[in-house]
C-alpha cells in the first residue's frame, strides 16, 4: 500500500453533511421524551434545547480555530497531542479505539437493525445478521473511496432532514395532540438531567475534526461547516420539539411511550410507524456511515505519530483511503455490537468523551500561550470565555456522570488508563526498531 498522504476532496456541503448526519442520529427520536419527563412546559423544553445547542456552540467554536490553524488528519488527536503531548493524545485515540467511538457505531447499528425489525420481522438471529451486515457494508462502502462515502453521506443527511421536515410540518399542520400543561415542578435535578439527555443527541459533531486533512480550503470551509452544521442542527431540534412536544406530553400520559417513534406515528395513519421508521432508518444510516468514514482516520494519524500499528497508517494506493483502519474499526465495532458488551463499556466510559472534548477545547487557550506566532486563519468568538464557558458545563456534566454511575466511572476510568502503559510500550518497541535499524 502507498505511502502518501490522504487527499483533500471534501468540499463545504461534505463537511456541513458529516457534521448534521453524524449528530442527528437515533437521539432525536428518543430523548425528546426523556426531556418531557423532566422540563414542565413546551416552552422550558425548547429552551432547554436552544440553551443545549448554543453551549455545544461553544465548543464548536474552539474546534473551528484548532481545525483552521491544525488542518491534519486526525483532529481532536492532533489538538490534544500538540497542546499537552503525545501521551494525552495517545490516550484519547486508545480510549476512541477500545471503547468510545467503536462502541457508538457498534450502539448505531444494533439501533439500525432494531428499527429495521419495525419494517421487516426479523429474528434475533435476523437482527445480528443486519447489525454486522451493516456495519460490514458501509465499511466497504468508505473503503473504496472518499468521494463514494461522502455522497452517500450527503444523499442520506439530505434524505433525513427531508423527512424530518415533513414530520415536523405534519405535527404543526395537526395543531396539539394533547395537553400541552406543566407536567411537573422545575427541579435542578431535573434540569440537568434533561441538559445531559440534550447534550448527548448533539454530540458527535467533533467528527469532522478527524476528517481535517481530507477537506478543500480548511481555513474557511471546517469554521463555516461546524458552526454552520450545528447552528442548522439545533434549528431542527428546537422545532422538532417545539412540534412535538403535546404529541410527547400525551403519549407520556397515555402510558404509551415518550418517543417520537410513538408520539409521531398517528400522523400518518396505520402506515405511521413505517414512516417513522424510515426516517429513524436515514438518521442512524447518516450517522453510522459518517461515525466510519470520520474516525478510521484517528488511528490513521496516530499510526502516522508512530504511536500504532504501522499498517493503519497506510493509505490504499487505489482508492486513497486508510483501508486498514477501516477494516480493523468496522471489525472491532462488530464484535462488540455482536458480544453486547458496548452497553456496559459505553456506560463506563462515555464520560471520557466529554473529558477529552473539554481538554480539546481548552487546547485553544494553551495553544494561544505555547505559539501566540502561528497563524490562525480563524479566531475563536468571545475568546477565552466560550472555551472556558464549554469546558465548565462539560465539568459539570462529568461531575454528574461520576456521581450516578461511581463505580461504573471508576472501572472505565481504569480500562482509558491502560493506555498508559500501552504508550510506553509503544515507545520502548519503537525505540528497539530504531536501534535495530
Amino acid at each position: 500500500m502507498a505511502a502518501a498522504g490522504l487527499e483533500r476532496r471534501l468540499g463545504l456541503w461534505d463537511a456541513v453533511s458529516l457534521v448534521v448526519g453524524v449528530v442527528v442520529g437515533a437521539g432525536i427520536f428518543l430523548t425528546p421524551g426523556v426531556v418531557a419527563g423532566h422540563v414542565p412546559s413546551p416552552a422550558g423544553m425548547a429552551g432547554v434545547w436552544l440553551v443545549t445547542g448554543l453551549f455545544t456552540l461553544t465548543g464548536a467554536l474552539a474546534f473551528a480555530e484548532l481545525g483552521a490553524m491544525l488542518p491534519a488528519s486526525g483532529g481532536q488527536y492532533v489538538f490534544l497531542r500538540e497542546a499537552y503531548g503525545p501521551l494525552v493524545g495517545f490516550l484519547c485515540g486508545w480510549a476512541f479505539l477500545v471503547v468510545i467511538w467503536s462502541g457508538t457505531l457498534a450502539a448505531l447499528a444494533v439501533a439500525f437493525a432494531s428499527s429495521l425489525s419495525h419494517l421487516v420481522p426479523l429474528s434475533p438471529t435476523g437482527e445480528a445478521i443486519a447489525t454486522a451486515g451493516t456495519i460490514a457494508a458501509l465499511t466497504a462502502l468508505n473503503y473504496r473511496g472518499l468521494r463514494l462515502g461522502a455522497r452517500v453521506q450527503n444523499l442520506l443527511t439530505a434524505g433525513k432532514l427531508a423527512l424530518l421536515a415533513i414530520l415536523i410540518g405534519a405535527a404543526w399542520w395537526r395543531g396539539p395532540g394533547g395537553p400541552a400543561g406543566p407536567a411537573g415542578d422545575w427541579s435542578w435535578r431535573g434540569l440537568m438531567l434533561a441538559v445531559a439527555a440534550c447534550s448527548w443527541t448533539y454530540d458527535g459533531w467533533q467528527a469532522l475534526s478527524f476528517v481535517s486533512g481530507e477537506i478543500r480550503r480548511p481555513a474557511r470551509n471546517l469554521p463555516l461547516a461546524l458552526l454552520g452544521g450545528l447552528a442548522l442542527v439545533t434549528f431542527v431540534y428546537v422545532f422538532a420539539n417545539a412540534a412535538f412536544s403535546p404529541l410527547l406530553r400525551a403519549a407520556a400520559d397515555s402510558g404509551s411511550g415518550g418517543s417520537l417513534l410513538v408520539a409521531a406515528a398517528p400522523l400518518f395513519g396505520p402506515a405511521g410507524q413505517s414512516v417513522v421508521a424510515v426516517a429513524v432508518l436515514l438518521s442512524i444510516a447518516g450517522a453510522l456511515n459518517g461515525g466510519i468514514l470520520a474516525c478510521s482516520r484517528i488511528y490513521f494519524a496516530q499510526a502516522r505519530d508512530g504511536l500504532f500499528f504501522s499498517r493503519f497508517g497506510q493509505i490504499h494506493p487505489r482508492f486513497r483511503t486508510p483501508a486498514f483502519s477501516l477494516v480493523l474499526q468496522g471489525i472491532w465495532a462488530g464484535v462488540l455490537a455482536l458480544s453486547g458488551t458496548f452497553e456496559t463499556l459505553l456506560t463506563y466510559t462515555m464520560f471520557g468523551n466529554w473529558i477529552f472534548t473539554a481538554l480539546a477545547a481548552a487546547a485553544v487557550v494553551v495553544l494561544r500561550r505555547k505559539r501566540p506566532e502561528q497563524e490562525r486563519p480563524y479566531r475563536t468568538w468571545g475568546y477565552p470565555v466560550t472555551p472556558l464557558l464549554y469546558c465548565a458545563l462539560a465539568a459539570v456534566l462529568v461531575a454528574g456522570s461520576i456521581a450516578a454511575h461511581p463505580l461504573a466511572s471508576l472501572a472505565g476510568a481504569g480500562l482509558m488508563l491502560t493506555g498508559v502503559p500501552g504508550y510506553y510500550l509503544w515507545l520502548t518497541v519503537a525505540h528497539r526498531r530504531r536501534q535495530r535499524r
